[in-house]
């Protein structure tokens, strides 16, 4: 069996993750020269090319293999730290580029998942979040850039293990100032063309999805403006943008104090997470599931409750994809 150098492993994946040659040779302390040397050098024990010089940089089939495989090492590494630093008092610190990726969708970090993470953070485990929709959330794992993701995917893809984490329940809602103007009767049928609806990015079909379950329509075509942020949509509805759907769990004091108005709050749209993880015995994955797990039951538990609700299985919205 072959063996990499573990530098020229480490100085491909800091290419894509940096993204670009200059950035990742700052990371690495070395010249921008060293890390093309590295590179090829890599290129030639493999026998292909393992990036597409492209903007953003990107791994070719066998570059993602690799990084996958520098992941996994890193992770081992950390496993290695932390059993030795429990054992030597003043253990080293863990460095900085042996960080432990994982993906979470934004929703999830606006509202749950980062007091999840405290107690990995006071540890030293290096973590780094990358967050994106909740349904592409898996792209990144199946790829091999992160060890873990929240994702809407309940499917195990191969090689890792899931673990259903609950539903998130999300709402329609305005500002009360906005909703007064524009939709005084809620959402109906007969308004939602005409108002805007803020949505996270392109990818984001939560506003679609609850529009056609409110007004019993297949399919819909909505005007929509985009923040590609948690935080953002709420500043966005409170500002008078238009209308969003957003997790209760998010909007649930704004909603209480009048500030937000609930346009449809005999509706709700449940949207199931699942934590998938990389198959392997490691005590920092555990860790992982078992903080991400334990925050969510709590968190999406006390959310039903709050609302006096549990999604039935029929109405949840579990996307399957192979």
């Amino acid at each position: 069996m072959r063996t990499f150098d573990p530098d020229a492993l480490e100085c491909l994946a800091a290419i894509v993750e940096e993204g670009g040659f200059e950035r990742a040779a700052v990371r690495l302390s070395v010249t921008q020269s060293a890390v093309s040397q590295r590179l090829r050098a890599l290129e030639a024990q493999v026998g292909t090319v393992l990036l597409v010089r492209s903007r953003p940089i990107r791994p070719t089939l066998a570059g993602r293999l690799l990084i996958k495989h520098t992941m996994q090492m890193r992770l081992l590494r950390t496993d290695l730290e932390i059993d030795l630093k429990d054992l030597v008092s003043g253990g080293d610190v863990i460095r900085e580029e042996e960080r432990i990726s994982i993906a979470i969708n934004a929703d999830s970090i606006a509202t749950w998942a980062l007091s999840a993470l405290d107690e990995l953070v006071s540890d030293g485990v290096p973590l780094e979040i990358i967050t994106d929709n909740q349904d592409f959330t898996h792209e990144w794992l199946r790829e091999g850039q992160v060890l873990g993701c929240v994702t809407t995917l309940k499917q195990a893809l191969r090689g890792c293990k899931v673990q259903h984490l609950g539903a998130m329940q999300y709402v329609a809602v305005a500002s009360a100032a906005y909703a007064a103007v524009h939709c005084p009767h809620g959402l109906t049928p007969h308004n939602f063309r005409r108002l805007p609806f803020i949505a996270f990015n392109r990818k984001d079909d939560l506003q679609t999805d609850f529009v056609s379950r409110a007004c019993g329509l297949r399919r819909v075509a909505l005007s929509q403006r985009f923040v590609p942020s948690s935080e953002g949509q709420v500043r966005a509805v409170l500002a008078g943008w238009g209308v969003s759907v957003l997790p209760e769990l998010q909007v649930h004091s704004l909603l209480a104090s009048g500030e937000l108005v609930n346009l449809a709050p005999q509706v709700t749209l449940p949207v199931n997470l699942y934590w998938h993880c990389w198959n392997l015995d490691s005590a920092v994955i555990d860790r992982l599931t078992q903080a991400l797990t334990s925050s969510a039951a709590i968190a999406l538990k006390a959310e039903r409750t709050v609302h006096g609700h549990t999604a039935e299985p029929c109405m949840e919205k579990i996307l399957e994809m192979a």
